[in-house]
């Protein structure tokens, strides 16, 4: 863990005073998640974290969360911090930083079993020394990929910056823990491949059950009538929908396709100009649950344009309810582990090809109607139980090592 020797003696005092509240082992855990922003609905970290909390309180933990935002059950809550130019590029991303305080951190850890950290940013850094102090196991999870950074700066290309990115973050904080979270495979590679040492978890964020195809499939459309492409996502450089835009003005069929952007952002004006040759314009906007399920099943094929991807359980989610996906191959994402075969991924950036996919499950709908049984089938493995089971199972893992460490500690007296 990185512990100085101090930090060890407080440490070995403590636990055992923890362990007198909560049994090793025990079947319902106490669980502290620390995350900055919690109520946020537009950011995919929160909407793991919620679900995620969810679904625990249902198989009967505790669940405590540490965040800002506004007041709830169970909810701990800090204030923001206010960094004017950070600040001003973050809530572009509907992200805001959380200040940490002690006596709120210390109140909410008060008798956990252990304590779950979102992100690498001061309030979990924090809640981390906090905890050790206490005598309480962290693991933690990587869902901020360094290129979320360097693409909304303006420098996606810069690899030597994302590798610096990997590298603070390891420096900063991912070195003191046994037992990360990883999304995908593809993540946890990438942190194998920057000098990660952790136990790395591969977990998907999970998708809920109410994301599943119609009873009937939504009929073919007529020749003439207009042809419903969908991508979910953040408005925001990495995601590309501007390719999407690109490759819709290249088609054969750029009279038919109205394109649908489930998102929000700065670049809802620059990708509005760039879609006006268009003869449907784009549909922009935020969906609640139900709507985005409507919108899903309103829908003929789905592309995912994304440069930069941790997993997108967006796409997932649009998969498992039977829309058929057209899916980047960036070397950066992992999004393109959801194809099940090559009609079904682009090259990277190149908005030819993509056009070249969307005319062929255009011509084809009977193969598209067929593929699309099997792509909801696929979904199943990432059902939000096998993924809470899963972080249920990393839990107790990362609290047993904790209880062996200590152990050895005392019997080295």
């Amino acid at each position: 863990m990185g512990l100085v020797p101090k930090e060890c003696l407080i440490q070995k005092q403590n636990i055992w005073k923890r362990q007198n509240c909560h049994e090793i082992g025990s079947e319902f855990l106490v669980i502290v998640f620390v995350i900055d922003i919690f109520d946020v609905k537009k950011n995919g970290t929160t909407m793991t974290a919620r679900r995620f909390a969810e679904y625990l309180r249902k198989k009967g933990h505790e669940v405590r969360v540490v965040s800002t935002g506004e007041p709830a059950p169970d909810k701990f809550l800090v204030p923001e911090k206010h960094t004017p130019i950070v600040n001003y590029f973050s809530q572009k991303q509907s992200f805001v930083f959380a200040r940490p305080v002690e006596s709120t951190l210390r109140k909410a850890l008060e008798g956990a079993d252990i304590v779950h950290l979102f992100l690498p940013m001061g309030l979990e850094r924090k809640a981390y020394q906090i905890a050790r102090e206490m005598g309480i196991p962290c693991s933690a999870a990587f869902h901020l990929q360094p290129e979320n950074i360097t693409f909304n700066i303006g420098m996606g290309n810069w690899k030597w910056l994302s590798d610096q990115i990997y590298f603070w973050m390891y420096r900063m904080f991912y070195r003191h823990f046994d037992h990360i979270h990883c999304p995908s495979h593809f993540i946890a590679e990438q942190l194998k491949l920057h000098g990660y040492r952790a136990k790395l978890h591969v977990i998907s964020n999970g998708i809920t059950d109410e994301f599943t195809p119609l009873p009937q499939p939504k009929p073919i459309p007529e020749e003439g009538e207009p042809y419903h492409i969908l991508m979910i996502g953040r408005l925001s450089p990495e995601k590309r929908q501007d390719l999407i835009i690109s490759a819709a003005l290249q088609s054969k069929y750029k009279d038919r396709i109205q394109l649908h952007f489930a998102g929000t952002g700065p670049r809802e004006g620059a990708l509005r100009k760039l879609a006006s040759p268009l003869k449907h314009s784009p549909t922009f906007g935020y969906y609640q649950k139900e709507e985005l399920l409507q919108l899903i099943h309103s829908c003929d094929l789905y592309i995912h344009a994304s440069d930069a991807e941790i997993e997108a359980i967006a796409c997932l989610e649009a998969v498992a309810c039977g829309l058929v996906p057209v899916i980047s191959d960036s070397k950066r994402s992992a999004t393109s582990q959801f194809a099940l075969d090559g009609r079904s991924t682009f090259a990277a950036g190149d908005a030819s090809d993509l056009s070249k996919k969307i005319d062929y499950w255009m011509e084809h709908p009977e193969e598209k109607q067929k593929m699309s049984a099997l792509y909801a089938e696929s979904a199943g493995r990432y059902s939000i139980d096998s993924c809470i089971q899963a972080a249920e199972e990393m839990f107790h893992e990362t609290i047993q090592d904790d209880h062996n460490r200590m152990e050895r500690l005392n019997g080295s007296e």
